[in-house]
């Protein structure tokens, strides 16, 4: 028989587990689904420091706290899940998973799957995937210690793993499109580093090296200079790119893949609500992500108290 749930949230990650104990609250029977461990992006980051209240805190420690705290309601279950198809047939919503075709149903559904590392599409960056070239320096870091790194970005991502890196590494180059745009206390202590350099405004063009990565060639915006840097592994943090392509169909996602939403995390499609770094926002934190969790639930929650049967 197929299972039936009040909400279905797809995701779980900051957003989702808030969902998850925002709707259990709410007397609702909940699914939790998710293609990997709960935590979402913050398992592969090293320390935490603006989330209220606990300090500075391991990402992966603070996802399970979180987790753990949903398993203190008996009406959120958890599965594995890859969610293949969303279909809305008005007051029920169908969930199609692609491990054994599991199916689920649920009067609403909240998307929070998140976004995962943008990729550069360069030469030399598929033949070192992950085997010369990381999206996660807490992940692989350490393999590099007294080695010659190469962070490639200037956002609060690269910066911040780069600060983490430059702790364990013999050199670390930043090459960046712009120029160091994260915080600027953090871009201060990464610059005041002597091992440290910084290329600012470079088109990154080829990922060097035979059967191993040897460098980085990269191209001046302003001079047209051409450089390469010597590197046994690189690290990239460009940006993200929203899960959400299983979503194409449904009618919910803006001409970027992110799920548009308006102030209370509603989509175009009533029952169906956005929350966390998938959603169309300005800030995606970890922080952000869970008041949007929170505003989803509670929403959903009214959705389905006033469904007439």
């Amino acid at each position: 028989m197929m299972a039936q749930y009040d909400v279905i949230i797809v995701g779980a990650g900051p957003a989702g587990m808030t969902a998850a104990i925002y709707a259990a609250r709410a007397d609702m029977n909940v699914l939790l689904l998710d293609k990997l461990a709960p935590g979402g992006q913050i398992i592969n980051t090293n320390e935490i420091q603006n989330y209220p209240g606990v300090g500075t805190i391991n990402g992966a420690e603070l996802a399970y706290q979180m987790f753990e705290h949903t398993q203190q309601f008996d009406n959120i279950a958890f599965d594995y899940g890859t969610v293949k198809s969303i279909t809305d047939e008005g007051k029920v919503k169908r969930v199609l998973c692609e491990e054994d075709d599991k199916e689920f149903t649920a009067k609403a559904i909240i998307l929070a799957t998140g976004t995962r590392p943008r990729c550069l599409d360069i030469p030399g960056e598929d033949k070192f995937r992950g085997n010369g070239i990381s999206w996660c320096a807490i992940c692989d870091g350490a393999q590099y210690r007294d080695r010659d790194v190469v962070v490639i970005g200037g956002g609060n991502s690269a910066v911040e793993e780069s600060i983490f890196l430059a702790g364990i590494v013999k050199s670390l180059t930043i090459v960046t499109m712009f120029d160091l745009t994260a915080d600027p206390m953090a871009c201060d202590k990464l610059r005041a580093m002597d091992h440290v350099t910084v290329y600012p405004y470079q088109d990154i063009l080829e990922f060097t090296g035979d059967t191993k990565l040897t460098g980085v060639h990269f191209k001046s915006t302003k001079t047209g200079e051409e450089n390469t840097v010597s590197c046994d592994g690189v690290f990239e943090y460009i940006g993200l790119t929203p899960t959400t392509e299983f979503l194409k169909d449904l009618g919910v996602l803006n001409q970027f893949g992110y799920v548009e939403v308006d102030e209370k995390m509603h989509t175009k499609t009533a029952g169906i609500y956005g929350a966390g770094d998938c959603v169309t926002k300005n800030l995606r934190q970890v922080i952000t992500a869970c008041a949007d969790g929170a505003i989803a639930a509670q929403e959903a929650s009214h959705y389905v108290q006033n469904l007439v049967d």
